[in-house]
């Protein structure tokens, strides 16, 4: 399931990537290859703060993984309530890790489409 998550965002992506392309080459105007590259700009630059943002979420989530785990370690209830604890936070931490992925899969993306509408706005 994992890998299909992985594959879906990665489509997506390419699929945006193909429309921008084909949006900017079938414009014969500068003026209006201009205004599109812009607002895509605009767009990819706003996902791309949300993504970088993030990253800052996904630290702090990290931290509190180490935390539960110290927490863990020092309760000791009882093998059952221990091995739940366990589970829940190997849980978040295989969540976290697949978020921080799929982050760098759209800044990945994102960066290919800026270059590509800052090279349409440089060229003539």
């Amino acid at each position: 399931m994992l890998f299909l998550s992985y594959a879906y965002r990665f489509l997506s992506n390419f699929v945006f990537l193909a429309l921008v392309y084909f949006a900017l080459n079938f414009l014969e105007k500068y003026q209006h290859r201009v205004v599109v590259a812009v607002l895509v700009l605009v767009y990819a630059g706003m996902h791309a703060a949300s993504a970088l943002r993030s990253f800052h979420f996904f630290q702090r989530i990290e931290r509190l993984e180490i935390e539960a785990r110290r927490l863990v370690a020092a309760l000791g209830e009882g093998p059952n309530s221990s091995s739940a604890r366990k589970q829940i936070v190997t849980d978040v931490s295989a969540l976290r890790h697949a978020g921080e992925m799929k982050s760098y899969i759209d800044l990945l993306f994102l960066a290919l489409v800026i270059l590509l509408c800052v090279t349409k706005i440089l060229t003539n």
